[in-house]
């Protein structure tokens, strides 16, 4: 008799082992590609017309495609370290290049994404760029870091461009082989990673730096976009005619780029939408080798795959170059969702954002939610795309300058209390400025009803967006 109900009592912990083994083996496994200053420029997105990126067209086909996703700063620090956290800058006092996320007060309350999926039960790894600083940060936050196989290396011994500036705004063909970009290394790496065994799920973070700046990439990819052919932005004369000027400050004070006059004196305005576009196109290619090993690997059909750029990038659109501005070319994001359970080849125009990633994910895997998130999941448009969703999407750039996305409109208030509203519909550019058309109070009303209630001090010191943001409260003042 003993031996009999010692056999059940093992057949029974057996039976619930195997039914733990089954409903964690259930749990899909997670696949991040993080891209640095990509914006629209993408077949599928349309930002550009002579874009060639097969492999992000081809995901977006596999999955959901947002149209309407937007960072929540227009800055890699302060949009990662909230796309991580699940906070917005307003609520954790990064708001610019630095401090690190450790030096937050909210944030060390908080757990980073990674971390919170390595307690989970996940296998967590990364490499390349996923938090901002070099490895410093990402070796802090990321189990198993790979490393960062050179960041935005290598750099010829001198610079390729007429610019006169910093090392790292330069541009051209260099260097001779795919092999010797960082990307490429960060590829191999996860490549090797989706060819292991795995006894539990992964969180497989990929970060890529192109197209950030330098613009370098070897000749064949420049190549494709012969500069005889190539077309530049449309962009209106007037553009900048119907904003305040502390809206110009803050998108044009203490810049390290170069000033869009200074673009069109030197004739650099197609080699620099010629050399970001062949960046674009040899990151799609890494992108390219990462899903073909996970198409290859037993993982295929059980990982989810979340594809996003941590900010947008101007290249010339309103007379400015680079990031930091919450307009639609700076806070604008790519975003690529697919895998077990997501709509393929979808679009979905609601109104979304990086912060809704870390909430989405923890859905995805039957996780409890986080009540300290400020985003939203994603799971009900990703089932489907025309879901009802009562949420915006918000950028900011320093306290008091804020951007509020609704699938019809962008509106922006900045810290002076000037004003913007855009139709998104009928002026995809941003070229009218409607906040002071009699018709559009009610609109403005709503929108301004989203802003946040609380801001942050700023928090850190001396980055290039500390400096334009004081330079703008300075000259607001006078």
């Amino acid at each position: 008799m003993k031996n009999n109900m010692a056999h059940l009592v093992v057949l029974l912990l057996w039976g619930m082992a195997s039914c733990a083994h089954a409903i964690e083996e259930t749990r899909p496994n997670v696949l991040l590609i993080a891209v640095d200053d990509l914006n629209d420029w993408i077949g599928c997105m349309g930002g550009h017309p002579q874009a060639q990126t097969p492999n992000m067209d081809r995901l977006a086909k596999l999955g959901v495609l947002f149209t309407n996703a937007h960072c929540q700063s227009p800055v890699c620090n302060p949009s990662r370290a909230s796309m991580m956290s699940g906070l917005y800058p307003e609520t954790t006092g990064i708001y610019f290049l630095n401090p690190p996320p450790k030096e937050s007060p909210v944030l060390q309350k908080t757990v980073m994404m990674p971390q919170r999926f390595e307690t989970e039960g996940y296998f967590v790894s990364g490499a390349g760029k996923l938090f901002h600083n070099g490895g410093k940060q990402n070796e802090t936050y990321v189990p198993n870091y790979g490393g960062s196989f050179g960041g935005f290396g290598p750099f010829p011994k001198k610079k390729l461009s007429s610019f006169p500036g910093v090392k790292l705004w330069d541009w051209g063909a260099f260097p001779e082989r795919d092999d010797q970009m960082p990307d490429h290394k960060v590829a191999d790496w996860a490549v090797g990673q989706l060819k292991q065994e795995f006894d539990r799920p992964f969180f497989l973070a990929v970060g890529f730096v192109t197209p950030h700046v330098p613009q370098y990439t070897p000749q064949k990819w420049i190549d494709l976009y012969p500069l005889e052919d190539l077309q530049c932005p449309e962009i209106r004369e007037d553009d900048l005619e119907d904003i305040s000027q502390y809206a110009i400050n803050l998108t044009s004070l203490n810049h390290v780029a170069p000033t869009h006059a200074w673009v069109e004196e030197n004739d650099q305005w197609k080699p620099l939408v010629q050399t970001y576009l062949a960046c674009v196109s040899f990151m799609d290619a890494q992108v390219g080798r990462v899903l073909d090993a996970l198409e290859k690997s037993p993982y295929a059909d059980n990982t989810l795959i979340v594809f996003f750029s941590d900010h947008g990038f101007h290249l010339g659109e309103k007379e400015h170059w680079a990031k930091r501005t919450i307009w639609q070319d700076g806070a604008g994001v790519p975003l690529i969702v697919a895998g077990p359970g997501v709509a393929s080849g979808a679009m979905c125009d609601k109104p979304v954002q990086l912060l809704d990633i870390y909430p989405t994910l923890l859905a995805a895997g039957g996780l409890a939610p986080n009540p300290l998130h400020e985003g939203h999941s994603l799971k009900p448009l990703l089932n489907n795309p025309a879901a009802d969703w009562p949420h915006v999407a918000r950028s900011s750039f320093g306290p008091g300058n804020v951007a509020i996305v609704s699938e019809g409109f962008r509106y922006i208030r900045y810290n002076d209390g000037s004003e913007e509203l855009y139709d998104r519909k009928k002026d995809p550019h941003e070229w009218n400025n409607q906040s002071n058309a009699p018709e559009r109070k009610a609109v403005i009303e709503w929108h301004r009803n989203q802003l946040p209630a609380d801001y942050h001090p700023v928090l850190g010191k001396s980055s290039t967006g500390h400096k334009a943001f004081k330079a703008s409260e300075e000259r607001k003042s006078k």
